[in-house]
């Protein structure tokens, strides 16, 4: 299991024969790599942590007063605008939102689970909706919503 035995033995935690949080590069730093590949609507995995009141980085948002402090597993989740994964925050599980090959990165949108990011950043994602700038739901200018950019991989805006 990725998470210490003070969480317990949940058959659904993440294990280290499925998923590793590994380094990717300075830019994006560490991310969630899964060993084996997922069907579309599978819960693939569930979270744990420790609740704490305010935003760190590695949390997720519960409510707007507790946040989970995951830095085993799911706190290292990476973003992209198009995600793979959603989060339930309330029964702490993940779920693919598409099929998941076998050695790929999991992705989810932090605007989903987040009013208010830790810190705000460019996104470079690609996707076709892409935002250009990542930030939490509350934080989204109306603007982002209504004309979508496309983005390169360099990270260049393009009108």
């Amino acid at each position: 299991m990725l998470y210490p035995d003070q969480f317990g033995r949940d058959p659904l935690f993440p294990k280290h024969s499925d998923f590793a949080v590994v380094f990717i590069n300075q830019l994006v730093g560490q991310g969630v790599i899964t060993y084996r590949s997922f069907k579309k609507g599978k819960v693939i995995a569930r979270m744990a942590g420790h609740i704490v009141p305010e935003i760190r980085q590695h949390t997720l948002q519960i409510t707007p007063e507790t946040h989970l402090f995951d830095p085993y597993f799911s706190g290292y989740f990476l973003h992209s605008c198009a995600p793979n994964i959603s989060l339930d925050m309330v029964n702490l599980t993940v779920t693919a939102l598409a099929e998941i090959a076998a050695n790929s990165y999991l992705y989810m949108d932090y605007a989903e689970t987040e009013d208010v990011l830790f810190k705000q950043f460019p996104c470079s994602c690609g996707a076709a909706n892409c935002r250009g700038w990542i930030t939490g739901r509350k934080e989204l200018h109306p603007a982002a919503l209504a004309e979508p950019k496309l983005v390169e991989q360099s990270g260049t805006i393009l009108q």
